[in-house]
């Protein structure tokens, strides 16, 4: 309308500070202030474990566990301690002369020093993960496998013919989905800890095996790996081996074959004479698959053909005093697998077989080795028939749900196995007993 001044959109004003009110911060000297402190509270977070966080219950990590994860952690942060203080002082120059090669220099440091800190944020938070297990509804569980793994370890230790140093912590088990069982040895470098060295051992065990524990011969054997290298036994098995096969005029390239296995065959080996009867029967759930699977041989493979395992069990088992047991199970293989001519196995491995088992059982565990103080492992390891009677008896006692005496860890295994093959309790409530047993020791 005419005479009516237009309506003029009002500018922007600008805000007015408080008196006392900082100054906005300069962005890029913000920026470059805060990668340094980025870095330096990542690695701080990266601090030491305590037991205390990880519940109070009995399934949480022993002191022992806790303190060598430190140890381990303590050198893993070493270095990093010192890219991230050179860090911090280059970021210091960087902010006061906002030099372009000052500031590159820095940038360089901050991606180094984030990669360090990755590395080990990568083993902290395996432990973490490993600990926290036991805070889970499966801590019982697995704090009953530890006290099997520890008991086997105390068995052999005590009746060594010499004095060794004792090993610390003992073995740590965990839950882990996959189809095997598995087993990182005491001193090992391990990819997933940068290729740092295992400071205990490691027993991993499927979820399939842990709610079955009927199946769980695999402790033995996994803890047995281990054995093997704290005893020194790792090149004196497989040279006990060659020596006995060369001895009884067995072809070379057969003898070789049976001395790649012998990692698995000793697993085997100690896992009979550890558990008896009931290992032979867990080891047949394991292997029995079919028979293109069991008759396969592995031309560079550590395990020995499956078909060929349960053999070399039953001729241990039948020398240590299980003559009548150890038939059932060889007539019980032989009829799952009536027709073995489809074997990928070659065929001098084929025809000595029958030949070679008794002279490997021979080898491994009737040779007297000098890390047993001269004894051989039938000498250190005692199973005989007197202990299957116990192992029966605590199966009956377990399948009431009573107290099943003062038999050894591993024996539970046995008897748990022994109840449910003769029907004496439903599988849920063996289970159930088996953990709450072992939990409360």
């Amino acid at each position: 309308m005419a005479g009516v001044a237009a309506e003029t959109v009002p500018r922007p004003v600008p805000p007015v500070r408080d008196r006392g009110q900082a100054a906005a911060p300069d962005l890029l000297r913000s920026y470059l202030s805060g990668q340094s402190l980025n870095v330096r509270r990542h690695l701080d977070a990266l601090r030491d474990f305590t037991r205390e966080e990880f519940g109070t219950g009995v399934a949480r990590p022993s002191e022992g566990h806790v303190q060598a994860v430190n140890r381990l952690l303590v050198t893993l942060r070493r270095p990093l301690h010192a890219i991230v203080e050179e860090l911090e002082s280059a970021s210091r120059d960087a902010r006061r002369m906002l030099d372009p090669a000052v500031t590159r220099r820095m940038l360089e440091l901050k991606t180094a020093a984030h990669d360090r800190v990755r590395a080990v944020e990568r083993v902290w938070d395996f432990y973490l993960e490993l600990f926290g297990q036991r805070q889970s509804a499966y801590g019982e569980w697995l704090v009953a496998c530890d006290r099997i793994s520890l008991d086997c370890y105390q068995h052999v230790f005590m009746h060594l013919g010499n004095a060794r140093s004792i090993p610390a912590p003992p073995p740590f088990a965990y839950m882990r989905t996959g189809f095997s069982p598995a087993t990182y040895r005491r001193g090992v470098p391990l990819r997933r800890l940068g290729r740092q060295l295992n400071p205990f051992p490691l027993v991993q065990l499927p979820y399939h095996r842990l709610i079955n524990p009927w199946t769980m011969g695999a402790i033995l054997h996994e803890v047995s790996h281990n054995l093997q290298n704290e005893l020194e036994l790792e090149r004196a098995v497989p040279r006990a081996i060659v020596r006995r096969l060369d001895g009884a005029g067995v072809d070379r390239t057969v003898g070789r074959v049976w001395a790649r296995w012998n990692r698995e065959i000793f697993g085997d080996m100690l896992g009979v004479m550890l558990g008896g009867e009931s290992f032979v029967a867990s080891l047949m759930d394991v292997i029995g698959r079919s028979p293109e699977q069991a008759l396969h041989y592995a031309p560079t493979g550590v395990h020995p053909t499956p078909y060929l395992r349960t053999f070399l069990s039953c001729e241990l088992l039948a020398r240590m005093g299980f003559g009548e047991r150890a038939g059932e199970f060889r007539r019980a293989w032989r009829r799952l697998y009536p027709d073995i001519r489809g074997t990928s196995m070659p065929r001098a491995l084929l025809d000595s077989w029958p030949t070679v088992i008794p002279l490997v059982v021979e080898a491994v565990c009737y040779t007297r080795f000098r890390s047993l103080g001269g004894r051989a492992l039938r000498e250190v390891i005692t199973f005989e028939p007197r202990h299957q009677l116990m192992i029966e008896e605590a199966a009956g006692r377990l399948a009431r749900g009573v107290d099943p005496g003062v038999v050894p860890e591993r024996f539970l295994i046995g008897a748990v196995r022994t109840a449910l093959d003769r029907g004496l309790a439903p599988a849920d409530r063996l289970m159930r007993n088996f953990y709450v047993e072992l939990s409360r020791r």
